[in-house]
């Protein structure tokens, strides 16, 4: 069972893991859905992250497709069990908008839509998805103060945005009296990726070699990508295994030697590799709470057994070696 935690400077309290839901409601149907959602919330789990966009690029899936199916599964539910993040901001890909969208007008516009979506009063954690450095930190504050005080969303956080933005933001908000952002959600897991080919598909800012002063923030960390896109699952059966954009995007000799930690400590705490690479993030100094995937019942019952697992400090060193 996921034991939970509460967010610093908060009063959410959720699973150690986060179920991160971007395929649901469009690759994942609604009954698939539902069932993946009960395994999770059987198991503990109770902080679910979705995004406004998710399911956007699949032109005959409904809008909003991914808050759409929680939303739907919530109905079931006694909604104060559970802890919903969703994120807006982003391309609007289904009107094929694509200029930033991180202003006062677009990411209160989001915020509605969401709301309808899932079908809730009220965002728990509400992410900004992307930055827009045109947008001034001010403006992007006094927005979602105005939101929560509204009772539109409890917290909030930033998502891809660099250390010096978010700082910047939270030193605005202090000197105001205002609330400022709770946590960051980076692109961060036990895989170093090839900077350019991540770039390429949308990914930035890994968090070892950006996240800088945030380690140090004391902002909670709920990192997307926890598990590497499955890469070091799949290079256990081999490098066959491979498909060839997941080999752009990781193959690499620091990957390499991380791999081989990752297989030595497993054989040391009769562990999968999968788990030891997620089990690196939950074991870190600061407080972590990794975004996990998962497309079956089954993958939710293997991801949670990393959250049992405790590395030693010279273990979680040994896995981020270069």
């Amino acid at each position: 069972m996921l034991s939970k935690v509460t967010i610093a400077h908060t009063d959410l309290m959720v699973s150690r893991l986060c179920y991160g839901t971007n395929m649901l409601g469009w690759s994942i149907d609604q009954q698939r859905s539902d069932a993946i959602l009960d395994k999770f919330a059987e198991l503990g789990g109770n902080f679910i992250d979705t995004a406004r966009s998710y399911g956007d690029w699949v032109p005959d899936a409904p809008k909003g497709a991914s808050e759409r199916a929680i939303g739907a599964w919530l109905k079931g539910q006694n909604r104060e069990d559970f802890v919903i993040a969703t994120k807006g901001g982003h391309f609007d890909m289904r009107a094929g908008d694509y200029r930033n969208r991180v202003n006062a007008t677009d990411i209160a516009s989001d915020l509605d839509e969401s709301l309808n979506h899932l079908g809730v009063d009220t965002i728990d954690l509400y992410w900004l998805h992307m930055d827009n450095p045109d947008t001034p930190v001010s403006e992007l504050i006094e927005l979602l103060n105005d939101a929560r005080t509204a009772g539109k969303i409890r917290w909030f956080g930033a998502s891809n945005w660099t250390d010096a933005r978010v700082l910047e933001a939270n030193d605005h908000a202090r000197a105001t009296g205002k609330t400022g952002f709770v946590a960051v959600e980076p692109f961060w897991g036990l895989a170093k990726p090839h900077e350019q080919n991540a770039i390429q598909q949308g990914y930035q800012l890994y968090f070892e070699d950006h996240g800088g002063a945030l380690k140090d923030a004391d902002l909670a960390i709920i990192p997307y990508c926890s598990q590497s896109r499955g890469y070091f699952g799949m290079l256990e059966q081999g490098e066959d295994a491979l498909p060839d954009a997941l080999r752009a995007f990781y193959d690499n000799p620091v990957n390499q030697a991380r791999f081989k930690a990752a297989k030595t400590i497993a054989q040391r705490h009769g562990a999968t590799v999968p788990e030891i690479a997620l089990a690196y993030l939950l074991n870190q100094p600061q407080q972590v709470i990794p975004i996990f995937g998962a497309s079956s019942p089954t993958r939710i019952e293997e991801s949670v057994k990393a959250a049992a697992i405790t590395l030693s400090a010279e273990e979680v060193a040994e896995l981020r070696a270069e």
